[in-house]
């Protein structure tokens, strides 16, 4: 019988990283080590070298992993798991700087390029964007692998790259392939699948927390990446027809709540709810409540359906793998 009866809590995993700023505890209070650039806070992640620990309840303390080797039809319903991990890994990330210009693998240039390469698509939602931030994604036309060796060569990559204006509020599909980077001022959501393979080509010339310059890995990125992919992707769209993104790794959207509406999260497969706006109530079907504020986020088991509510004006992200 499965220990599995309603949504799950975890703690979040912060990142201190030298683009990194303040505003994942000023803008979605997280608790944040004294002054020190953080990047990232892993919400839920079942990766080798990074878990997520149930933070409430009778599994308090339990690891992501565990649970889904343990339960794996009650955890993952119709999904599947993405090279022996829970398919997908959903983060917030606070980009006081700009984020180095890099590339993930798809699932046959992980294969090919071997040592524990994993495929990596992801999809962003920017939460907030400071007027002026840019959002790099992908080369201009005409830029092919010729043109990106020799600018790695020269220091000129910041000028192939294609430029948009980061928008709160809307969402942007990184498949992978794409060489892409994260502007300054810019505080995002991100679902990805279950992966932290990187591939740096290029780091502005910053050094790291450790006075040195960063790692790049230019043999594997331009293996990686796909010179037809630029700007602002066209997507297919969530079947509730809320916006979002849908893709073969995932389905992410954006809800709204008001006083006296519902929203129903049937059983299938595994859902992430993040409350980005008020307080967002998660009343599974055997009577486990959970109530999420802003920066919160709960994963449902696919063993189990939900229903969401709030008191007042509220929004949420969904993520179904």
């Amino acid at each position: 019988m499965s220990e599995l009866s309603g949504p799950l809590l975890f703690d979040p995993l912060v990142k201190v990283l030298p683009w990194g700023g303040r505003k994942l505890g000023s803008f979605l209070h997280k608790i944040l080590p004294s002054d020190e650039p953080c990047g990232e806070s892993w919400e839920i992640v079942d990766l080798p070298d990074a878990q997520s620990l149930v933070s409430v309840g009778a599994l308090s303390g339990r690891e992501l992993g565990s649970l889904v080797k343990k339960n794996p039809e009650p955890m993952l319903g119709e999904s599947r798991l993405l090279r022996g991990r829970f398919p997908v890994l959903f983060k917030f990330i606070d980009a006081a700087k700009t984020l180095s210009v890099q590339v993930h693998p798809d699932s046959k240039t992980a294969s090919r390029l071997g040592h524990g390469a994993r495929p990596k698509t992801e999809a962003w939602y920017i939460l907030d964007a400071e007027p002026g931030a840019k959002l790099f994604l992908g080369l201009k036309e005409g830029v092919g692998a010729s043109e990106l060796s020799a600018a790695l060569q020269d220091g000129t990559v910041a000028e192939l790259l294609y430029e948009v204006d980061a928008r709160a509020g809307q969402f942007y599909f990184i498949p992978a392939g794409l060489l892409h980077a994260i502007g300054g001022g810019i505080l995002l959501a991100e679902i990805q699948q279950s992966s932290d393979t990187t591939y740096r080509v290029f780091d502005w010339n910053r050094l790291g927390l450790d006075g040195k310059p960063r790692q790049l890995h230019i043999e594997q990125a331009l293996a990686s990446v796909n010179y037809n992919l630029r700007g602002q992707l066209d997507v297919e769209v969530p079947l509730s027809g809320n916006p979002g993104v849908r893709c073969s790794a995932f389905c992410f959207e954006k809800a709204r709540l008001s006083n006296g509406t519902e929203f129903v999260l049937e059983k299938g497969r595994p859902r992430i709810v993040a409350c980005i706006q008020g307080k967002v109530l998660v009343d599974g079907t055997r009577g486990e409540t959970l109530s999420l504020s802003l920066g919160q986020s709960c994963l449902l088991p696919a063993c189990c359906s939900a229903v969401l509510s709030s008191g007042s004006d509220a929004a949420f992200l969904v993520v179904r793998a």
